[in-house]
């Protein structure tokens, strides 16, 4: 297998494009010239740090690093979870919620990627487990915190509608069903737009890299038809669990909705 090596000028020509975008943002007095500059030099020393870590990782071929990998990453990703809600749940809940419904859905999807589909050896290999996990982590995690933002937000919206049914003898399930429902389409709606879009529109990022490495296109097509259906399993497990959880959470067995359970809206910067 062979592949195009980029040297530093390569990357630094490519960078190029991004002074233009700041030389933009100046001459049109946009204000994003600070934030491009900050994004450029976060992504290049995260990704360069991440590069050495994973290829240390690559050489121990560690059960035990490559769990705490693998654990950082859905620390780190949960903590996006909960940066992105408007209204979150008050106290432990707001992190540990979309945490560990993300925790159990990525991993679980993973593990079953690796012991089923790929089958390296060892199964817990970081060059096969790592990458794998953070493609699907990755969409699980923007799955959750749509659908937690869009349950925490539309149960304060409908708050009135919710109780008037709860009031009419319905049980918390049924009265809040109908936001539990928009919540679960706005979680799931882009992993399948996405799916619907791939081929025709785009070429995936897993599929445009193994080719530029030099795999055979119908070999990369099966491995990005696996990532989609792998992503399009882990959103959904991990976007069903935290928004029926979260619906419990703002309700209690005396069927009455609890929205004191939430903490107070985060201003608007």
């Amino acid at each position: 297998m062979s592949y195009v090596r980029l040297d530093i000028l390569d990357l630094a020509l490519a960078g190029l494009l991004v002074l233009l975008n700041g030389g933009l943002s100046l001459a049109l007095q946009l204000g994003l010239e600070r934030q491009l500059a900050i994004a450029s030099l976060r992504m290049l020393v995260q990704l360069s740090l991440v590069g050495l870590v994973l290829a240390t990782l690559f050489q121990l071929v560690s059960p035990l690093f490559t769990g705490l990998a693998a654990l950082a990453m859905v620390l780190f990703a949960g903590h996006e979870i909960l940066a992105r809600q408007e209204r979150r749940l008050a106290g432990a809940w707001a992190y540990g919620l979309g945490t560990g419904c993300m925790l159990v859905a990525a991993g679980v999807i993973t593990v079953f990627a690796l012991t089923i589909q790929l089958r390296p050896e060892p199964w817990f290999h970081p060059r096969y487990a790592l990458p794998l996990l953070g493609m699907v982590l990755g969409n699980t995690m923007t799955g959750i915190s749509l659908g937690m933002h869009t349950l925490t937000t539309g149960l304060t919206r409908e708050r009135a509608a919710v109780e008037g049914r709860l009031a009419l003898g319905f049980t918390r399930h049924q009265a809040m069903l109908p936001v539990i429902r928009g919540a679960l389409r706005a979680a799931l709606m882009p992993v399948v737009n996405s799916m619907a879009a791939t081929g025709l529109v785009a070429l995936p990022g897993m599929m445009t890299g193994q080719i530029l490495a030099g795999v055979e296109p119908t070999e990369a097509v099966k491995y990005q038809v696996l990532i989609m259906f792998l992503v399009a399993g882990g959103t959904g497990l991990g976007a069903v669990s935290a928004v029926l959880a979260g619906s419990r959470r703002l309700s209690d067995h005396r069927h009455r909705l609890r929205l004191d359970r939430l903490a107070p809206a985060r201003r608007r910067r």
